[in-house]
Formats: structure tokens, C-alpha cells, sequence
């Protein structure tokens, strides 16, 4: 049986800190690798410092009762911390490296340079920038076909997503052994093309910004702005996904909605020119058996069922399942406390 494919984090940082928790947690080995060069003493002190987070994060999920606190020895036992003194063999003796130095172009360029000079061409290598494309990397890197973009969300021990964004010449094969690797780590890897924002920061970027202008109008309360978002917004889209809520309310309601809101808030919500041409083909979404999605040969009803038993899920999970009669016995207990 081959053993798991040893783990670097070049960088150790939050994001390195993260990647060496999951994937030590998962049986993975890994190499924490800070190749900056420091004094023994700064070395000494990161690695007690990067390490120490590890552990508490693990005490902190132990105690809420994700695993068995008796494990936590072993998978920190799993993560071998390397200065640069022993970034060299760390390298040369991962299978799969992800790069998380600063977000800084001469950064990249200085990490991926010492990378690349002692990693085998076998090895994948992934950045986890957030703000640097695919394209503008992979000229940093000897062997470009197995690198890649894995931008991780943070926590990133906590977080399932993982979006993946190779470039044009990124080998068929490099992207899926590590859509592979994180699927067995738990992770649910996305792919998406070089450009700006990947899809979740694209989307959030757009929500928190509309947030605040609301906070800026006097519109509603920081506080009743979250509330709205997490039994609301989030509540809804946790259990189903926003291009898929689209097609299962209508995209005629989306069509009209960003006409309305247009026309009162700004051109920001103008639509864009694939809603009106859905519009235009009468693909407005299940109930036209077409839309974002093909929906031709589908169960509608089972489909629908499915999205009212995610939804009830996530309302057992926040505990608002209220049962029948819950009114009734709310008043039977104002009545009780009256009569007292």
C-alpha cells in the first residue's frame, strides 16, 4: 500500500499553518517550511509560535467535540517544521507543495526560484494567492505544467472549498491528482479560470461592500444587516447554490428584480447580458425544463423535495424547527406565569 503524499507548505503563515493542520489531521506528512533566513533564535521562536497555534486550534476543535483529543499527539507529530537549513531535503522529499509567502510579486518570484531549484518535476506546485493570477506565476516556475492556483478560504482547516484555477498550459492530469488529494482530505475543489477574485472573493466582495453602503444610508443596523445575512441570505444559500437558486425561483424574477433595483439603487445591479438573452430564449430555469441548467428528464418534484429537505436541515442545525403548536404553548406558558 503507497503511503500519502508527503505535504509541503512553503511559507509559515496563517495560510501555511493551515494547509500543515489539514492535511497532517487527514495522515498526511508535512513540511512547515519557512525558507527565509533568520537567526537560530528567530527560528526557533517561529516554529514554537507556528506549531503552538497548531495545537491549540486542534485543542479548540477537540473540545467542541470534532475528534478525540487522545489524537492530537499523533497529528502534530505529522508536521516537521524547516528553516532554511532543512528547506532544501523538506522540498526534495514532498510530493505536493503549496506555496503561501506574502502577496508580494518578488516574493513569489524569490519563493517559487528556491522551490523549483530543489523540488523533483514530478511534484506539483500551487500558489494560494488570492490576488495574483495563475498567468502572472507560472512563468516563476521550470516545469509550468504541473503548477496551478489552489487559493484555500480561511480557516482553511475549517472551510471546505478549495478553488483551483490552472493556467493554459497546466497538464489535464497535475489538476485532477490534486482535485483528488483534497477530495480525500474532506475539501470540495471548484475550478475556475485566471481572473480576478476567483468566485467567492468575486461574490463576497460584492455582498460586504453592500452591506456597509446600507450601514453608510442609515438602511438597517450592523447588527439586523448580520442577522439578515446569517438566517437569510447565508441560511438560504447554504443549502442551495446561488446559480441554482436562480433557475429554481425563475430567471424572469432575477430579470425583473435587477430592472427595479436599477433603476432605483444604480447601475451596479444592471444585469448581465446572459440573463436578458435566457429571457429572450424562454430559458427561464425548471420550470421551462432549461436555464443555467438543463433540467430536461429531471424528477421536479423528488428535485424539489431534496431542496426543502436540505433547507429543514439547516434549520435543525440553527434549532428554529419549531413543532407543531409551538404558539399555543408559548401563550399556555405566559398564561401559567400570569396566574403565578
Amino acid at each position: 500500500m503507497n503511503n500519502p503524499p508527503v505535504i509541503a507548505a512553503l511559507g509559515a503563515g496563517r495560510m501555511g499553518r493551515g494547509i500543515a493542520h489539514v492535511f497532517a489531521y487527514a495522515g498526511h506528512e508535512v513540511r512547515l517550511i519557512d525558507a527565509k533566513p533568520r537567526s537560530t533564535a528567530e527560528r526557533v521562536r517561529l516554529e514554537r509560535e507556528a506549531l503552538g497555534e497548531i495545537d491549540s486550534t486542534l485543542a479548540m476543535l477537540a473540545a467542541l467535540g470534532a475528534f478525540d483529543d487522545a489524537e492530537r499527539p499523533r497529528i502534530l507529530r505529522r508536521i516537521h517544521f524547516a528553516g532554511r537549513d532543512e528547506a532544501v531535503s523538506a522540498l526534495a522529499d514532498s510530493d505536493v507543495v503549496f506555496e503561501g509567502v506574502p502577496e508580494v510579486m518578488d516574493a513569489k518570484r524569490e519563493a517559487f526560484a528556491f522551490a523549483c531549484e530543489h523540488v523533483r518535476d514530478d511534484a506539483i506546485l500551487a500558489s494560494t494567492t488570492s490576488t495574483l493570477l495563475v498567468t502572472q506565476l507560472a512563468g516563476l516556475v521550470t516545469c509550468p505544467e504541473r503548477f496551478l492556483n489552489a487559493h484555500w478560504l480561511n480557516p482553511a482547516y475549517l472551510v471546505p472549498l478549495v478553488e483551483l484555477s490552472p493556467h493554459p498550459g497546466t497538464n489535464a492530469a497535475v489538476l485532477y491528482r490534486l482535485k483528488a488529494l483534497l477530495e480525500t482530505i474532506g475539501k470540495v475543489p471548484v475550478v475556475c479560470a485566471p481572473a480576478p477574485g476567483f468566485i467567492v472573493p468575486r461574490l463576497q466582495a460584492l455582498v460586504m461592500a453592500e452591506a456597509a453602503r446600507m450601514i453608510e444610508e442609515g438602511v438597517a443596523s450592523a447588527a439586523d444587516i448580520d442577522k439578515a445575512t446569517r438566517y437569510g441570505f447565508g441560511f438560504r444559500f447554504a443549502s442551495i447554490g446561488v446559480v441554482e437558486f436562480i433557475d429554481y425561483g425563475g430567471n424572469d424574477i432575477l430579470y425583473y428584480a435587477c430592472r427595479y433595483l436599477a433603476r432605483e439603487l444604480g447601475e451596479r445591479y444592471t444585469a448581465p447580458a446572459i440573463v436578458d438573452r435566457l429571457m429572450q430564449e424562454g430559458r427561464i430555469g425548471l420550470k421551462t425544463q432549461s436555464g443555467f441548467y438543463d433540467y430536461a428528464g429531471v424528477d421536479v418534484a423528488a428535485y424539489r423535495k431534496d431542496v426543502i429537505s436540505r433547507s429543514l436541515a439547516m434549520l435543525e442545525h440553527h434549532g428554529l424547527l419549531v413543532p407543531p403548536g409551538a404558539a399555543l404553548s408559548a401563550q399556555a406558558g405566559k398564561g401559567s406565569e400570569h396566574l403565578r
